[in-house]
């Protein structure tokens, strides 16, 4: 007996015209997002087929980034180019087994894209938090972390320590998936995320609005107790491994270290970084007491 997902067929339609579904689709489109028997469906965060992308690109859904099939061309591909360059989407050529894993069986149309679990912030919106609360704007910037397990913990340790703004890289990083919702404890929905472009270039344009840039080196020049970690702050945490790129090395104000007095010479990402962003906190909380204190004897007070 045939199954009743493989007995659709879409409704007749007037010349020109396109029908739609009760819930305002094409319905070829649903057709597309409904799999099979013994298919799995697209995995978490995955949008699948011509139509459901552009659709994603056009509605302002966050996405990571966008995967065509090698060779793929069409009038609606060029018309997802364009929309992914205009919204600054990375779109990377891929492989048909690697779309038929994301896609889990349904029709890709030789296009998949990655979204995020929750929007994209913007700097201004990360700032705008900073000023809601009379702080100094404190940011935690991850270059180019491939792992979603450190990068989901920074953002939990980064809530936690009250940073105003994650900033991730567009490419060469872990995108913001699923599983880095799971391992932030949902940070990610109360930390704004800010997607951006070459590291260096926004670290510099910081640096222009009067931010201090601490990066996290093991060679680095001063033990993190002993640097200035106060003010207008960002925090630079680097790649699993090889540390921080040499162009952001050389556009930190500063590098700090984390000294290591047993058998291993370096701690991972997301343990090195809540360390120093508790090393920030730290530091502000000291500046506040000093502050008021201060307040207190200009006034008068015991």
């Amino acid at each position: 007996m045939t199954k009743e997902h493989d007995t659709w067929r879409p409704a007749p339609r007037s010349a020109g015209r396109k029908t739609r579904n009760a819930e305002g689709r094409d319905p070829r489109e649903v057709r597309l997002a409904r799999p099979r028997q013994g298919e799995t469906g697209p995995a978490e965060g995955v949008i699948a087929g011509r139509n459901a992308v552009t659709e994603a690109l056009q509605s302002g859904r966050s996405l990571n980034k966008i995967y065509l099939r090698a060779g793929v061309q069409g009038g609606s591909i060029a018309k997802i180019q364009a929309l992914a360059k205009e919204r600054g989407v990375p779109v990377e050529a891929a492989r048909p087994e690697k779309l038929d894993q994301l896609a889990g069986g349904i029709r890709h149309q030789g296009v998949a894209a990655l979204a995020a679990p929750v929007a994209f912030s913007t700097l201004e919106d990360a700032l705008a938090r900073a000023a809601e609360k009379g702080e100094d704007p404190f940011l935690l910037l991850l270059d180019e972390l491939q792992d979603p397990q450190n990068v989901g913990a920074l953002i939990r340790s980064a809530d936690a320590a009250g940073v105003h703004g994650v900033l991730l890289p567009k490419r060469h990083g872990s995108p913001l998936n699923a599983v880095v919702d799971k391992v932030s404890a949902g940070a990610v929905s109360y930390v704004p995320i800010v997607s951006i472009g070459n590291i260096s270039q926004t670290l510099q344009s910081l640096k222009e609005r009067g931010f201090w840039v601490a990066g996290a080196d093991m060679d680095g020049s001063e033990p993190y107790y002993k640097a200035r970690l106060t003010g207008p702050m960002v925090l630079v945490v680097g790649a699993e491994g090889k540390g921080l790129g040499r162009l952001v090395k050389e556009t930190c104000d500063i590098l700090v270290r984390i000294p290591m007095a047993g058998g291993v010479n370096s701690l991972n990402a997301s343990a090195a970084g809540a360390i120093l962003l508790y090393e920030v906190v730290r530091q502000r909380q000291l500046e506040r007491e000093a502050a008021a204190a201060e307040a207190d004897r200009i006034g008068g007070k015991p």
